[in-house]
């Protein structure tokens, strides 16, 4: 049935404007979580995670990596749990863990980004800091590899990649490549320190 010229033209729904804000709030009220669940909850000393790794199999592996990628999406020095790793499972295996996790809990900060910060970031800064955002882009796996060897935490870098407009493809590639450096050296000073005892 077509409209008549005097009938009113439906108008086209427009998206919800709070939507972005309210993904955006929701991360904020995660980070806060993650926060206090950083500052509060103890974590296991060498020994214990010895011994927890001497009877766990395939899961109980799988089951750090898990762990220590969660961990590594909220305010906890990656540092640290690659120290803990090196100390605890010794070199190689301390580093597979390190890099695994690392790759995973970083991926898992940029996603969560992507999906509840980045369109109410792109709203609030509008042109502002476009041209810096396209030189992330243009630039993404560059960027992300120096952003992850430097000294800025961990978890801020994950979470600044997915606000940008970095794409998945060179952010994925440069978390891979940019845990390694500080995976060795730190997996490796664990195991040694461990060694030395």
């Amino acid at each position: 049935m077509r409209l008549g010229s005097g009938s009113p033209r439906p108008e086209p729904e427009s998206p919800p404007t709070s939507r972005p804000w309210l993904r955006l709030a929701v991360l904020g009220v995660l980070l806060a979580g993650a926060t206090v669940v950083a500052l509060t909850v103890e974590r296991p000393g060498v020994p214990a995670l010895q011994g927890w790794l001497d009877d766990a199999g395939p899961l109980g592996w799988a089951a750090v990596v898990l762990a220590v990628s969660g961990a590594l999406m909220a305010p906890v020095p990656r540092t640290a749990l690659s120290l803990l790793l090196g100390a605890a499972a010794g070199f190689p295996a301390g580093l597979a863990v390190a890099v695994l996790a690392g790759w995973l809990g970083g991926m898992g900060g940029f996603a969560l980004g992507r999906h509840l910060g980045r369109d109410a970031v792109a709203r609030l800064t509008g042109s502002r800091v476009a041209r810096a955002d396209r030189l992330f882009r243009d630039r993404g796996f560059l960027a992300v590899v120096l952003a992850r060897i430097s000294p800025v935490p961990f978890w801020i870098v994950s979470y600044a990649a997915g606000l940008s407009s970095i794409r998945w493809l060179p952010a994925t590639l440069g978390t891979a490549v940019g845990v390694v450096p500080g995976a060795v050296l730190h997996v490796g000073i664990g195991a040694s320190v461990v060694g030395w005892l």
